[in-house]
C-alpha cells in the first residue's frame, strides 16, 4: 500500500490560519508527485489546519488531530489551556447554560475514502464523531446521548456552535460558527466519514434549508473545491443541521 507523507510545516502560511491556530496545530504543505491524486485533491486535504499529520493510503486519506478547537470556549475554564483560551459565553442564546464538562485533547485518526461513491445501502451515523472539520474537531450527528434530540443541549452550545462531552470531547452538531466566520457561510468546513465534504449553509448567495436538501441533507452540484461537481452536505440553521438520514456514500473509520 502507498503511503504518500505530506510534510508538516510549523510555519502558519496564511493569515486567517495565524489567527486561530493554537499551540498544538500545524499545517501542511503539500507535497506529492502521485498524479492519481492531482494537485487539486492534495491542496483541498491541504485545507485540515487543524490535523498534525495528514497522509495518504491507497484509496484514502489519513489525517490526526487533537480534536481541540483553536478558537476561545468557556469549555476551556479549568483546564491548562485556561489562560490563553478561556473566554466566557457571549454569544446570542440568551438561555445559555454551561454544561460540566471541559475541553481535553485525543488522538484521533480519521481514514477517509479519496474518491467517495454513492453507497447502494447507506449506513445511518452514529453517535460519536460523524467526520472532521478544518480545524480538526470531530462532527457529530443531530443526535444527543442516548439518541435523543437535541433539544435540550443545544443551550449548552457556546458562542462557536460546540460544547464537550462528559469525556471532554469538544464537537460540534450544528454550524462552526467560528469556521463560517472565519471564511464565510459558503465555505468547506469539513468532512464527513464517507468523504463527502460539508459546506456552510448558503450557496450562490442563498441560505439553504432543510427542505431545500434531499435526504441526507446534500445534493450534488459545483463547488469551488470541485469545479466539475460532487455530491456535499450543507449545514443548515433547522434540523437535522449537517446530516439527515445518514451517510450518503460509504464511510471510513474513526480511531481515537
Amino acid at each position: 500500500m502507498k503511503n504518500i507523507k505530506i510534510n508538516i510545516v510549523l510555519m502558519l502560511v496564511t493569515a486567517g490560519i495565524i489567527a486561530g491556530c493554537n499551540d498544538s496545530d500545524t499545517v501542511t504543505s503539500v507535497s506529492s508527485t502521485d498524479p492519481e491524486l492531482g494537485d487539486a485533491l492534495v491542496t483541498t486535504y491541504h485545507k485540515f489546519y487543524g490535523a498534525y499529520e495528514v497522509s495518504f493510503e491507497g484509496d484514502y486519506v489519513v489525517m490526526k488531530t487533537k480534536g481541540r478547537p483553536e478558537h476561545p470556549s468557556p469549555y476551556y475554564q479549568g483546564t491548562q489551556w485556561e489562560g490563553s483560551l478561556y473566554e466566557p459565553y457571549n454569544g446570542t442564546n440568551q438561555n445559555f447554560h454551561q454544561n460540566p464538562n471541559h475541553i481535553n485533547e485525543f488522538n484521533f485518526t480519521f481514514k477517509i475514502p479519496l474518491h467517495p461513491q454513492a453507497s447502494g445501502t447507506p449506513t445511518p451515523t452514529p453517535l460519536g464523531p460523524i467526520g472532521v472539520a478544518l480545524n480538526g474537531v470531530p462532527i457529530f450527528n443531530q443526535y444527543a446521548a442516548g439518541g435523543v434530540p437535541l433539544t435540550g443541549e443545544i443551550n449548552s452550545f457556546d458562542q462557536y456552535g460546540g460544547h464537550p462531552t462528559g469525556n471532554h470531547m469538544y464537537h460540534y452538531h450544528v454550524e462552526p460558527l467560528y469556521l463560517t466566520t472565519l471564511y464565510g457561510r459558503d465555505a468547506l468546513v469539513g468532512y464527513l466519514l464517507d468523504g463527502f465534504p460539508v459546506y456552510g449553509p448558503v450557496e450562490n448567495g442563498k441560505v439553504l434549508t432543510t427542505s431545500t436538501l434531499d435526504a441526507y441533507h446534500g445534493h450534488f452540484g459545483v463547488t469551488r473545491e470541485y469545479p466539475n461537481g460532487i455530491y456535499h452536505y450543507h449545514i443548515t440553521d433547522d434540523a437535522p443541521y449537517i446530516n439527515g438520514d445518514g451517510f450518503y456514500g460509504t464511510p471510513g473509520t474513526v480511531t481515537q
